[in-house]
Protein backbone atom coordinates (compact mmCIF):
# COMPACT_ATOMS: atom_id res chain seq x y z
CA UNK A 1 0.00 0.00 0.00
CA UNK A 2 1.09 3.30 -1.04
CA UNK A 3 1.38 6.35 1.41
CA UNK A 4 -1.47 8.20 -0.49
CA UNK A 5 -3.25 5.12 0.00
CA UNK A 6 -2.66 4.86 3.46
CA UNK A 7 -4.06 8.19 3.57
CA UNK A 8 -7.21 7.67 1.52
CA UNK A 9 -8.13 4.52 3.37
CA UNK A 10 -7.73 6.35 6.86
CA UNK A 11 -10.16 8.98 5.67
CA UNK A 12 -12.35 6.92 3.91
CA UNK A 13 -12.65 4.33 7.26
CA UNK A 14 -13.46 7.58 9.54
CA UNK A 15 -16.95 8.17 7.82
CA UNK A 16 -16.26 12.22 8.09
CA UNK A 17 -18.16 14.51 6.39
CA UNK A 18 -15.36 16.13 5.39
CA UNK A 19 -14.24 13.26 2.99
CA UNK A 20 -17.30 14.15 1.08
CA UNK A 21 -15.88 17.42 0.13
CA UNK A 22 -12.46 16.22 -0.84
CA UNK A 23 -14.54 14.39 -3.73
CA UNK A 24 -15.06 17.58 -6.01
CA UNK A 25 -10.76 18.34 -5.88
CA UNK A 26 -8.48 18.33 -8.81
CA UNK A 27 -6.19 15.28 -7.70
CA UNK A 28 -2.64 17.08 -6.54
CA UNK A 29 -4.92 19.18 -4.12
CA UNK A 30 -7.02 15.92 -2.95
CA UNK A 31 -3.90 14.25 -2.33
CA UNK A 32 -2.67 16.57 -0.37
CA UNK A 33 -6.27 17.30 1.83
CA UNK A 34 -6.36 13.63 2.08
CA UNK A 35 -2.93 13.68 3.53
CA UNK A 36 -3.87 16.16 6.00
CA UNK A 37 -6.44 15.09 6.88
CA UNK A 38 -5.17 11.74 8.12
CA UNK A 39 -2.79 13.09 10.02
CA UNK A 40 -5.20 14.70 12.05
CA UNK A 41 -6.79 11.59 12.33
CA UNK A 42 -3.26 9.59 13.93
CA UNK A 43 -2.72 12.42 16.18
CA UNK A 44 -6.80 12.35 17.30
CA UNK A 45 -6.62 8.89 17.16
CA UNK A 46 -3.57 8.58 19.93
CA UNK A 47 -5.66 10.53 22.98
CA UNK A 48 -9.15 9.14 21.70
CA UNK A 49 -7.97 5.68 22.01
CA UNK A 50 -5.26 5.10 24.32
CA UNK A 51 -6.55 4.27 27.91
CA UNK A 52 -3.15 5.57 29.57
CA UNK A 53 -2.06 9.00 29.44
CA UNK A 54 1.51 8.48 29.58
CA UNK A 55 1.51 6.61 26.26
CA UNK A 56 -0.72 8.77 24.84
CA UNK A 57 1.54 11.95 25.31
CA UNK A 58 4.80 9.14 24.30
CA UNK A 59 2.67 8.34 21.00
CA UNK A 60 2.39 12.50 20.73
CA UNK A 61 5.63 12.86 21.10
CA UNK A 62 6.81 10.40 18.48
CA UNK A 63 4.49 12.15 16.16
CA UNK A 64 6.34 15.24 17.06
CA UNK A 65 9.62 13.77 15.78
CA UNK A 66 8.20 12.55 12.98
CA UNK A 67 7.01 15.59 12.25
CA UNK A 68 10.76 16.83 12.34
CA UNK A 69 12.04 14.03 10.51
CA UNK A 70 9.35 14.92 7.65
CA UNK A 71 11.01 18.84 7.69
CA UNK A 72 14.15 17.47 7.62
CA UNK A 73 12.93 15.40 4.32
CA UNK A 74 13.55 11.55 5.62
CA UNK A 75 9.54 10.80 6.99
CA UNK A 76 9.54 7.41 8.54
CA UNK A 77 5.45 7.25 8.93
CA UNK A 78 3.08 6.73 5.55
CA UNK A 79 1.66 9.58 6.57
CA UNK A 80 4.59 12.25 6.65
CA UNK A 81 5.38 10.32 3.25
CA UNK A 82 2.00 11.45 2.32
CA UNK A 83 2.35 14.87 3.33
CA UNK A 84 5.93 15.76 2.40
CA UNK A 85 5.77 16.98 -1.32
CA UNK A 86 3.06 19.29 -0.67
CA UNK A 87 4.63 21.10 2.33
CA UNK A 88 6.40 23.20 -0.40
CA UNK A 89 3.99 22.64 -2.76
CA UNK A 90 0.95 24.37 -0.95
CA UNK A 91 3.45 26.45 1.60
CA UNK A 92 2.53 24.85 4.39
CA UNK A 93 3.81 25.53 7.64
CA UNK A 94 5.14 23.27 9.99
CA UNK A 95 4.36 25.06 13.27
CA UNK A 96 1.48 24.70 12.76
CA UNK A 97 1.25 20.84 12.07
CA UNK A 98 3.35 20.82 15.49
CA UNK A 99 0.29 23.29 17.33
CA UNK A 100 -2.42 20.57 16.13
CA UNK A 101 -0.57 18.34 18.17
CA UNK A 102 -0.23 20.12 20.87
CA UNK A 103 -3.97 20.74 20.81
CA UNK A 104 -4.66 16.91 21.13
CA UNK A 105 -2.11 17.15 24.06
CA UNK A 106 -4.22 19.58 25.97
CA UNK A 107 -6.89 16.88 25.85
CA UNK A 108 -4.88 15.00 28.54
CA UNK A 109 -3.98 17.90 30.43
CA UNK A 110 -7.76 19.11 31.42
CA UNK A 111 -10.81 18.81 30.80
CA UNK A 112 -12.63 21.53 31.61
CA UNK A 113 -12.75 25.37 30.03
CA UNK A 114 -13.97 28.35 32.25
CA UNK A 115 -15.38 30.13 29.20
CA UNK A 116 -14.90 30.61 25.62
CA UNK A 117 -11.88 32.58 25.55
CA UNK A 118 -10.37 29.23 26.89
CA UNK A 119 -12.16 27.17 24.73
CA UNK A 120 -11.03 29.07 21.73
CA UNK A 121 -7.68 28.51 22.42
CA UNK A 122 -7.91 24.74 22.57
CA UNK A 123 -10.04 25.53 19.26
CA UNK A 124 -7.26 27.10 17.11
CA UNK A 125 -5.24 24.45 18.07
CA UNK A 126 -7.53 21.59 16.71
CA UNK A 127 -9.14 23.23 14.60
CA UNK A 128 -8.07 26.82 13.62
CA UNK A 129 -4.83 25.62 12.59
CA UNK A 130 -6.16 22.89 10.03
CA UNK A 131 -8.53 25.32 8.51
CA UNK A 132 -5.36 27.29 7.45
CA UNK A 133 -3.97 24.85 6.41
CA UNK A 134 -6.55 23.21 4.16
CA UNK A 135 -7.47 26.65 3.05
CA UNK A 136 -3.93 27.34 1.42
CA UNK A 137 -4.21 23.65 -0.47
CA UNK A 138 -7.46 24.85 -1.80
CA UNK A 139 -5.87 27.99 -2.81
CA UNK A 140 -5.44 31.61 -1.96
CA UNK A 141 -4.72 34.99 -3.27
CA UNK A 142 -5.62 37.13 -0.84
CA UNK A 143 -4.36 36.96 2.82
CA UNK A 144 -7.64 37.89 4.42
CA UNK A 145 -8.81 34.04 3.27
CA UNK A 146 -6.73 32.77 6.11
CA UNK A 147 -9.13 34.40 8.67
CA UNK A 148 -12.22 33.07 6.80
CA UNK A 149 -10.65 29.71 6.93
CA UNK A 150 -9.30 29.89 10.50
CA UNK A 151 -13.18 31.47 11.79
CA UNK A 152 -14.53 28.98 9.58
CA UNK A 153 -12.79 25.87 11.81
CA UNK A 154 -13.74 27.42 15.01
CA UNK A 155 -17.50 26.84 13.56
CA UNK A 156 -16.45 23.61 12.74
CA UNK A 157 -15.26 22.76 16.07
CA UNK A 158 -18.34 24.18 18.04
CA UNK A 159 -20.57 22.02 16.09
CA UNK A 160 -18.47 19.12 16.97
CA UNK A 161 -18.85 20.04 20.23
CA UNK A 162 -22.54 20.51 20.38
CA UNK A 163 -22.79 17.45 18.55
CA UNK A 164 -20.68 15.23 21.13
CA UNK A 165 -21.82 16.75 24.25
CA UNK A 166 -22.80 12.95 25.15
CA UNK A 167 -19.41 11.13 24.14
CA UNK A 168 -17.48 13.87 25.38
CA UNK A 169 -18.80 13.33 28.60
CA UNK A 170 -18.65 10.03 28.77
CA UNK A 171 -14.87 10.05 28.50
CA UNK A 172 -14.63 12.35 31.41
CA UNK A 173 -14.68 15.46 29.09
CA UNK A 174 -17.22 18.71 29.06
CA UNK A 175 -15.96 21.34 26.71
CA UNK A 176 -18.85 23.64 27.49
CA UNK A 177 -17.16 26.56 29.08
CA UNK A 178 -17.89 26.33 32.93
CA UNK A 179 -19.11 29.71 33.27
CA UNK A 180 -22.10 29.46 30.40
CA UNK A 181 -23.23 25.92 32.40
CA UNK A 182 -23.54 27.79 35.51
CA UNK A 183 -25.57 30.95 33.49
CA UNK A 184 -27.88 28.28 32.26
CA UNK A 185 -28.40 26.38 35.56
CA UNK A 186 -26.74 22.93 34.18
CA UNK A 187 -23.78 20.97 36.24
CA UNK A 188 -21.37 19.21 34.90
CA UNK A 189 -22.90 16.47 36.93
CA UNK A 190 -26.19 16.76 34.85
CA UNK A 191 -24.01 16.23 31.51
CA UNK A 192 -21.90 13.58 33.18
CA UNK A 193 -25.15 11.63 33.73
CA UNK A 194 -26.78 12.53 30.57
CA UNK A 195 -29.90 14.25 32.30
CA UNK A 196 -31.69 16.11 29.67
CA UNK A 197 -33.77 19.33 30.88
CA UNK A 198 -35.19 22.34 29.66
CA UNK A 199 -31.94 23.92 31.15
CA UNK A 200 -29.88 21.87 29.28
CA UNK A 201 -31.61 22.71 25.85
CA UNK A 202 -31.72 26.75 26.54
CA UNK A 203 -27.78 26.71 27.22
CA UNK A 204 -27.60 23.79 23.67
CA UNK A 205 -29.65 26.64 21.68
CA UNK A 206 -27.02 29.69 22.80
CA UNK A 207 -24.06 27.15 21.56
CA UNK A 208 -26.18 26.84 18.76
CA UNK A 209 -26.59 30.66 18.22
CA UNK A 210 -23.16 30.71 18.94
CA UNK A 211 -21.95 28.18 16.28
CA UNK A 212 -24.60 29.75 13.24
CA UNK A 213 -22.69 33.68 14.01
CA UNK A 214 -19.67 31.94 13.56
CA UNK A 215 -20.58 30.27 9.89
CA UNK A 216 -21.86 34.34 9.18
CA UNK A 217 -18.74 35.73 10.35
CA UNK A 218 -16.59 33.32 8.47
CA UNK A 219 -18.45 33.67 5.26
CA UNK A 220 -18.15 37.59 5.71
CA UNK A 221 -14.46 37.43 5.63
CA UNK A 222 -14.05 35.09 2.37
CA UNK A 223 -12.83 37.66 -0.41
CA UNK A 224 -14.66 37.08 -3.86
CA UNK A 225 -11.78 36.55 -5.88
CA UNK A 226 -11.00 32.60 -3.54
CA UNK A 227 -14.72 32.30 -3.32
CA UNK A 228 -14.10 29.71 -6.06
CA UNK A 229 -10.62 28.30 -4.98
CA UNK A 230 -12.19 27.52 -1.23
CA UNK A 231 -15.87 25.93 -2.83
CA UNK A 232 -14.23 22.69 -1.11
CA UNK A 233 -14.60 24.55 2.53
CA UNK A 234 -17.99 25.79 1.78
CA UNK A 235 -18.90 22.40 1.09
CA UNK A 236 -17.95 21.33 4.61
CA UNK A 237 -19.71 24.32 5.47
CA UNK A 238 -22.81 23.39 4.14
CA UNK A 239 -22.63 19.51 5.26
CA UNK A 240 -21.84 20.59 9.10
CA UNK A 241 -24.20 23.40 8.93
CA UNK A 242 -27.27 21.18 7.69
CA UNK A 243 -26.17 18.93 10.80
CA UNK A 244 -26.56 22.02 13.49
CA UNK A 245 -30.21 22.29 11.89
CA UNK A 246 -31.18 18.28 12.59
CA UNK A 247 -29.25 18.67 16.02
CA UNK A 248 -31.51 21.76 16.90
CA UNK A 249 -34.83 20.09 15.39
CA UNK A 250 -34.38 16.67 17.28
CA UNK A 251 -34.29 19.37 20.46
CA UNK A 252 -30.58 18.78 21.14
CA UNK A 253 -30.94 15.29 22.50
CA UNK A 254 -27.20 14.91 22.24
CA UNK A 255 -26.10 13.43 25.83
CA UNK A 256 -27.53 9.59 25.09
CA UNK A 257 -27.10 9.71 20.74
CA UNK A 258 -25.09 10.85 18.26
CA UNK A 259 -26.91 12.84 15.77
CA UNK A 260 -25.76 12.49 12.01
CA UNK A 261 -26.39 12.94 8.39
CA UNK A 262 -26.58 9.91 5.78
CA UNK A 263 -24.05 9.69 3.20
CA UNK A 264 -26.07 10.50 0.32
CA UNK A 265 -27.61 13.23 2.05
CA UNK A 266 -23.90 14.87 2.51
CA UNK A 267 -23.28 13.62 -1.08
CA UNK A 268 -26.20 15.64 -2.06
CA UNK A 269 -25.16 19.06 -0.67
CA UNK A 270 -21.73 18.42 -1.71
CA UNK A 271 -22.91 18.44 -5.08
CA UNK A 272 -25.43 21.26 -4.99
CA UNK A 273 -22.76 23.41 -2.96
CA UNK A 274 -20.57 22.71 -5.67
CA UNK A 275 -22.98 23.19 -8.46
CA UNK A 276 -23.81 26.81 -6.90
CA UNK A 277 -20.08 27.82 -6.38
Amino acid sequence: MSPDEYCQQKAAQSGSSFYYSFLFLPQERRLAITALYAFCREVDDVVDESTDDTVARSKLNWWRGELKAMLANSPTHPVTKALLPHMTRFALDGAHLQAIIDGMEMDLNQTRYLDFIALQKYCWHVAGVVGVLSASIFGISNPQTKEFAEKLGLAFQMTNIIRDVGEDARKGRIYLPVNELQQFKVTAADILNARHSPEFAALMQFQYQRAQQLYDDAFALLPQEDRKAQRTGLIMAAIYRALLVEIQRDGFHVLNQRISLTPIRKLWLAWITYIRG
